[in-house]
């Protein structure tokens, strides 16, 4: 985003990445105050810094640079605010494949001989004449340690997705199509479809259905734990950008510092790695996954956004 503010500190310039971050077309902004549009402590201070801001269209961690230009001889303070929070979501992705990694490998290591030796004394077991109860008991003992032992795989296998997803292989996607096919696979609660204009977006169907899959899985489970009543998914267009959205009736959004922590979860039974996974999805497409608590009622509303196809 860059904005020009001149001496006064009344805004001038303002880009398309501005509009878009502050919600407002160019010819509202132009005029306004940095004060207005809570800016002014950026425009004094130490440059280069970082930054944590909200905004209308986004929040995060910025990186904040200012400098002084002229625009037919009158001098404007430029400041110019870089996103950090895909660098930092990409870092952060980094490590926990790295640990993911580890833990797979040394989880599966010790999971291998348990399940092979439980096998193996069940299969004794079965030659030895054993008194009834301890026959019994042993039998479901080792029946206890080979079945958690599979579970364990099953659960490290769902976080190596995380290790493994491979690069999208983009393709002109209807997003009608793509939204109608997500719904008709939830069928615990009813999913109401607003559709938007008619759009194409760039994406690798297979990866993005998943993504949408996840999203709408967890407003179900949120709208079923509340006792709400729907599910609401449709989409927008904003700047050659299609934004899909999920909104749910359920409790909204308790904790959102863990939201995208692999290894989080407040389901019993769940992997915590559907949000993570998804985020992972929207970013590799060159998008964005936003989740927030709802406005205009109870509940929360998960924000998707994935460049449209150039010939759209």
């Amino acid at each position: 985003m860059v904005l020009a503010f001149d001496p006064h500190g009344v805004l001038r310039i303002v880009n398309r990445a501005g509009e878009r971050l502050l919600g407002q077309p160019a010819h509202r902004l132009r005029g306004r105050t940095a004060e207005e549009l809570r800016l002014s402590s950026q425009l004094t201070g130490t440059t280069p810094r970082t930054v944590e801001l909200s905004f209308p269209g986004g929040s995060g961690r910025w990186e904040l640079r200012r400098s002084v230009v002229r625009q037919e001889g009158y001098p404007l303070r430029l400041i110019a605010l870089s996103d950090l929070s895909r660098a930092l979501h990409e870092e952060e992705r980094k490590a926990w494949q790295r640990i993911i990694r580890v833990l797979s490998h040394e989880i599966n290591n010790s999971l291998a001989p348990i399940k092979s030796i439980s096998g193996s004394l069940r299969t004794l077991l079965r030659r030895s004449r054993l008194p009834a109860e301890i026959e019994e008991d042993a039998e479901r003992g080792l029946g206890v340690i080979s079945s958690r032992a599979e579970t364990l795989g099953r659960f490290m296998a769902s976080y190596a997705r995380l290790a493994r997803l491979p690069a999208p292989k983009l393709a002109p996607v209807p997003v009608a199509s793509l939204v109608q096919m997500v719904v008709d696979l939830e069928t615990r609660v009813p999913v109401e479809v607003a559709p938007g204009p008619e759009a194409t977006c760039s994406a690798d169907a297979d990866q993005l259905q998943q993504a949408l899959i996840n999203l709408v899985r967890n407003a179900a489970d949120a709208t079923l734990e509340a006792e709400g009543r729907r599910v609401r998914l449709g989409w927008e267009v904003h700047d050659a950008r299609v934004e899909i959205i999920v909104e749910d009736e359920g409790p909204g959004i308790g904790d959102t510092g863990n939201l995208f922590v692999p290894f989080f979860t407040t389901k019993s039974g769940g992997s915590g790695i559907g949000l993570v996974l998804s985020r992972q999805i929207a970013e590799s497409h060159g998008g964005t996954l936003v989740l927030e608590n709802r406005g205009d009622g109870r509940g929360a509303r998960a924000r998707i956004a994935i460049p449209m196809d150039s010939d759209d």
